[in-house]
Protein backbone atom coordinates (compact mmCIF):
# COMPACT_ATOMS: atom_id res chain seq x y z
CA UNK A 1 0.00 0.00 0.00
CA UNK A 2 1.27 3.63 -1.02
CA UNK A 3 1.67 6.22 1.63
CA UNK A 4 -1.49 7.81 -0.31
CA UNK A 5 -3.64 5.15 0.17
CA UNK A 6 -2.63 4.99 3.76
CA UNK A 7 -3.06 8.35 4.23
CA UNK A 8 -6.80 7.87 2.94
CA UNK A 9 -7.51 5.24 4.78
CA UNK A 10 -6.25 6.43 8.33
CA UNK A 11 -8.68 9.80 6.96
CA UNK A 12 -11.60 7.16 6.35
CA UNK A 13 -11.58 5.29 9.49
CA UNK A 14 -11.26 8.51 11.43
CA UNK A 15 -14.19 9.61 9.71
CA UNK A 16 -16.41 6.60 9.96
CA UNK A 17 -15.23 6.11 13.69
CA UNK A 18 -16.63 9.67 14.26
CA UNK A 19 -20.24 8.72 12.70
CA UNK A 20 -20.50 5.45 14.98
CA UNK A 21 -19.72 7.84 18.26
CA UNK A 22 -21.92 10.17 16.75
CA UNK A 23 -24.58 8.11 16.28
CA UNK A 24 -24.46 5.62 19.10
CA UNK A 25 -25.02 8.94 21.45
CA UNK A 26 -27.52 10.68 18.96
CA UNK A 27 -30.30 12.46 20.80
CA UNK A 28 -32.48 13.64 17.61
CA UNK A 29 -33.14 11.79 14.09
CA UNK A 30 -30.82 15.32 12.86
CA UNK A 31 -27.76 14.07 14.77
CA UNK A 32 -28.79 10.55 13.12
CA UNK A 33 -28.51 11.91 9.67
CA UNK A 34 -25.41 13.49 10.07
CA UNK A 35 -23.57 10.56 11.21
CA UNK A 36 -25.51 8.53 8.03
CA UNK A 37 -24.55 11.40 6.02
CA UNK A 38 -20.48 11.25 7.26
CA UNK A 39 -20.36 7.28 6.61
CA UNK A 40 -21.28 8.13 3.10
CA UNK A 41 -18.47 10.61 2.77
CA UNK A 42 -15.63 8.19 4.02
CA UNK A 43 -17.07 5.92 1.71
CA UNK A 44 -16.55 8.02 -0.86
CA UNK A 45 -12.99 8.94 0.43
CA UNK A 46 -12.41 5.20 0.69
CA UNK A 47 -13.52 4.85 -3.04
CA UNK A 48 -10.69 7.23 -3.95
CA UNK A 49 -8.44 4.85 -2.78
CA UNK A 50 -9.59 1.57 -3.91
CA UNK A 51 -11.27 2.72 -7.32
CA UNK A 52 -14.53 0.79 -6.13
CA UNK A 53 -17.62 1.86 -5.91
CA UNK A 54 -18.76 4.22 -2.61
CA UNK A 55 -21.97 1.98 -2.68
CA UNK A 56 -19.96 -1.14 -2.14
CA UNK A 57 -17.34 0.13 0.13
CA UNK A 58 -20.25 1.85 2.67
CA UNK A 59 -21.93 -1.72 2.95
CA UNK A 60 -18.82 -2.83 3.71
CA UNK A 61 -18.67 -0.13 6.97
CA UNK A 62 -21.58 -2.45 8.36
CA UNK A 63 -18.73 -5.10 8.46
CA UNK A 64 -15.28 -6.23 10.03
CA UNK A 65 -12.98 -5.13 10.41
CA UNK A 66 -14.38 -1.62 9.94
CA UNK A 67 -17.07 -1.97 12.40
CA UNK A 68 -15.18 -3.14 15.33
CA UNK A 69 -17.12 -4.55 18.39
CA UNK A 70 -14.81 -3.54 21.10
CA UNK A 71 -15.04 -1.56 24.33
CA UNK A 72 -15.34 1.67 24.33
CA UNK A 73 -11.97 3.78 25.94
CA UNK A 74 -12.84 6.51 28.12
CA UNK A 75 -9.84 8.75 29.37
CA UNK A 76 -9.25 10.08 32.94
CA UNK A 77 -6.70 12.29 33.98
CA UNK A 78 -5.23 12.39 37.22
CA UNK A 79 -4.00 15.95 38.41
CA UNK A 80 -2.77 16.31 42.02
CA UNK A 81 -1.87 19.48 44.32
CA UNK A 82 1.17 19.26 46.57
CA UNK A 83 -1.04 18.38 49.53
CA UNK A 84 -2.22 15.25 46.98
CA UNK A 85 -5.58 16.14 46.58
CA UNK A 86 -7.09 15.50 43.99
CA UNK A 87 -8.57 17.39 41.00
CA UNK A 88 -12.75 16.65 40.34
CA UNK A 89 -14.79 18.28 38.30
CA UNK A 90 -18.92 18.84 38.75
CA UNK A 91 -20.74 17.54 35.24
CA UNK A 92 -23.18 19.86 34.19
CA UNK A 93 -25.32 16.98 32.78
CA UNK A 94 -26.25 15.24 36.37
CA UNK A 95 -24.01 17.48 38.88
CA UNK A 96 -22.17 14.81 39.80
CA UNK A 97 -18.35 14.61 40.49
CA UNK A 98 -15.73 12.84 38.50
CA UNK A 99 -12.36 13.25 37.33
CA UNK A 100 -11.64 15.25 33.78
CA UNK A 101 -12.09 12.65 31.37
CA UNK A 102 -14.46 11.74 27.91
CA UNK A 103 -14.29 8.90 25.31
CA UNK A 104 -10.72 8.54 23.38
CA UNK A 105 -11.58 9.09 19.15
CA UNK A 106 -9.74 7.51 15.94
CA UNK A 107 -6.80 9.86 15.40
CA UNK A 108 -5.76 11.00 19.25
CA UNK A 109 -3.62 8.84 21.47
CA UNK A 110 -5.43 7.75 24.99
CA UNK A 111 -2.75 9.91 26.34
CA UNK A 112 -3.14 13.00 24.42
CA UNK A 113 -7.45 12.62 25.05
CA UNK A 114 -6.49 12.52 28.81
CA UNK A 115 -4.82 15.83 28.34
CA UNK A 116 -7.76 17.11 26.07
CA UNK A 117 -10.13 16.73 28.41
CA UNK A 118 -7.86 17.67 31.38
CA UNK A 119 -7.89 21.07 29.32
CA UNK A 120 -11.84 21.31 27.82
CA UNK A 121 -13.28 20.52 31.45
CA UNK A 122 -11.07 22.05 33.87
CA UNK A 123 -9.02 24.33 32.00
CA UNK A 124 -5.45 23.01 32.62
CA UNK A 125 -2.63 22.50 30.70
CA UNK A 126 -0.10 19.56 31.82
CA UNK A 127 1.87 16.83 30.74
CA UNK A 128 1.81 12.96 31.57
CA UNK A 129 3.99 11.30 33.43
CA UNK A 130 2.48 8.03 34.05
CA UNK A 131 -0.28 5.83 33.59
CA UNK A 132 -1.84 4.74 36.92
CA UNK A 133 -4.39 2.52 36.24
CA UNK A 134 -6.33 0.20 33.93
CA UNK A 135 -10.50 -0.35 35.26
CA UNK A 136 -13.03 -2.09 33.52
CA UNK A 137 -16.08 -0.25 34.00
CA UNK A 138 -17.99 -3.23 34.42
CA UNK A 139 -16.24 -3.97 37.88
CA UNK A 140 -16.27 -0.52 39.02
CA UNK A 141 -19.85 -0.13 39.46
CA UNK A 142 -20.00 2.22 36.10
CA UNK A 143 -23.35 2.54 34.94
CA UNK A 144 -23.29 2.13 31.18
CA UNK A 145 -25.23 -0.34 28.36
CA UNK A 146 -21.97 -0.25 26.84
CA UNK A 147 -18.25 -1.78 27.75
CA UNK A 148 -16.36 0.98 28.60
CA UNK A 149 -12.35 0.81 29.54
CA UNK A 150 -10.81 3.18 32.04
CA UNK A 151 -6.86 4.79 31.30
CA UNK A 152 -6.33 6.89 33.72
CA UNK A 153 -3.22 8.61 33.62
CA UNK A 154 -1.09 11.03 35.95
CA UNK A 155 -0.45 14.40 34.99
CA UNK A 156 1.55 17.18 36.37
CA UNK A 157 0.51 20.53 35.60
CA UNK A 158 2.87 23.64 36.03
CA UNK A 159 -0.47 26.03 36.98
CA UNK A 160 -3.18 24.34 39.88
CA UNK A 161 -6.17 27.00 39.39
CA UNK A 162 -8.94 25.11 37.42
CA UNK A 163 -11.39 27.09 35.46
CA UNK A 164 -14.69 24.58 34.69
CA UNK A 165 -15.40 24.72 31.20
CA UNK A 166 -18.95 24.14 29.17
CA UNK A 167 -19.77 20.60 30.36
CA UNK A 168 -19.01 21.62 33.58
CA UNK A 169 -20.18 23.73 36.71
CA UNK A 170 -17.12 23.00 39.37
CA UNK A 171 -13.66 22.11 39.73
CA UNK A 172 -11.36 21.91 42.80
CA UNK A 173 -9.56 19.63 45.04
CA UNK A 174 -10.12 17.34 47.32
CA UNK A 175 -8.69 14.72 49.72
CA UNK A 176 -9.15 11.25 50.01
CA UNK A 177 -11.23 11.64 52.75
CA UNK A 178 -12.73 14.24 52.03
CA UNK A 179 -14.31 13.40 48.50
CA UNK A 180 -17.54 15.45 47.47
CA UNK A 181 -21.18 13.45 46.68
CA UNK A 182 -22.29 12.40 44.92
CA UNK A 183 -19.76 10.96 42.94
CA UNK A 184 -20.20 9.66 39.29
CA UNK A 185 -20.65 5.97 38.88
CA UNK A 186 -18.05 3.85 38.55
CA UNK A 187 -15.64 7.19 39.88
CA UNK A 188 -14.90 6.34 43.73
CA UNK A 189 -13.45 2.87 42.94
CA UNK A 190 -10.73 4.45 40.09
CA UNK A 191 -10.45 7.35 42.51
CA UNK A 192 -9.12 5.57 45.37
CA UNK A 193 -7.51 3.17 43.14
CA UNK A 194 -5.63 6.40 41.49
CA UNK A 195 -4.33 7.32 45.56
CA UNK A 196 -3.01 3.53 46.38
CA UNK A 197 -0.94 4.16 42.73
CA UNK A 198 0.82 7.10 43.29
CA UNK A 199 3.11 4.87 45.33
CA UNK A 200 2.24 1.75 44.78
CA UNK A 201 2.06 0.20 41.44
CA UNK A 202 0.04 0.87 38.02
CA UNK A 203 -3.75 -0.84 38.65
CA UNK A 204 -4.79 -3.52 36.36
CA UNK A 205 -7.73 -6.77 36.49
CA UNK A 206 -5.74 -9.53 37.73
CA UNK A 207 -6.81 -12.89 35.73
CA UNK A 208 -5.31 -16.44 35.72
CA UNK A 209 -6.39 -18.86 33.33
CA UNK A 210 -8.19 -20.65 36.85
CA UNK A 211 -10.58 -17.65 36.27
CA UNK A 212 -11.00 -17.10 32.29
CA UNK A 213 -11.89 -19.73 29.90
CA UNK A 214 -9.62 -19.69 27.15
CA UNK A 215 -11.11 -20.32 23.60
CA UNK A 216 -10.39 -23.22 21.84
CA UNK A 217 -11.68 -22.78 17.91
CA UNK A 218 -8.10 -21.48 16.90
CA UNK A 219 -6.30 -23.76 18.48
CA UNK A 220 -5.59 -27.44 17.05
CA UNK A 221 -7.00 -30.36 18.96
CA UNK A 222 -4.86 -31.60 21.24
CA UNK A 223 -4.61 -35.52 22.37
CA UNK A 224 -5.69 -36.27 26.03
CA UNK A 225 -2.75 -36.74 28.15
CA UNK A 226 -3.92 -39.92 29.56
CA UNK A 227 -5.14 -41.53 26.37
CA UNK A 228 -3.99 -44.94 26.03
CA UNK A 229 -1.74 -46.45 23.39
CA UNK A 230 -1.92 -48.44 20.49
CA UNK A 231 -1.82 -52.33 21.77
Amino acid sequence: MDDLKQALYLIVDEMRGMAMVQKLFSQNIYEQERADHMVSLAAKLAALAENASPADLQETFSQEPWNRASPIVGVDAAVFNHAREILLIQRRDNEHWAMPGGHSEIGHTIAETALRELWEEAGLQGRVVRLLGVFDGRLLGTQSRFHLIHPVFLVECDSLTPAPGTEAIDARFFARDHLPTPLHHGHEGRIHACFEALDGETFFDPVDVSTFELPMHQRPALPAADSPGPD
